[in-house]
């Protein structure tokens, strides 16, 4: 967790968005545990858990140290991940 730059990851949207949808998620699933319900119908249910994945999934794409959704020109070169120099 050390080597994780934050500041950077907050101030992309698309990461902090994918952030809520995930511990929306996971909250609604350990109120589920506990047997708490929330005051849901069906269809809201599924619709937020539809959202929220959707929202996961953009999460799990994007480069998070560049602005926005798309790699940056140097990411799109590589033909393998960049190994960090120690």
């Amino acid at each position: 967790m050390k080597k994780i730059n934050w500041k950077v990851r907050f101030k992309n949207r698309a990461w902090v968005v994918a952030l809520i949808a995930a511990l929306f998620l996971v909250a609604q699933t350990v109120l589920g545990v506990f047997g708490i319900n929330w005051d849901y119908t069906a269809l809201f249910n599924q619709l937020v858990t539809v959202v929220g994945a959707v929202f996961m999934l953009v999460g799990l794409v994007i480069d998070p140290t560049t602005a926005g959704t798309p790699d940056s020109e140097r990411v799109m070169n590589y033909e393998e991940p960049r190994k960090d120099e120690e």
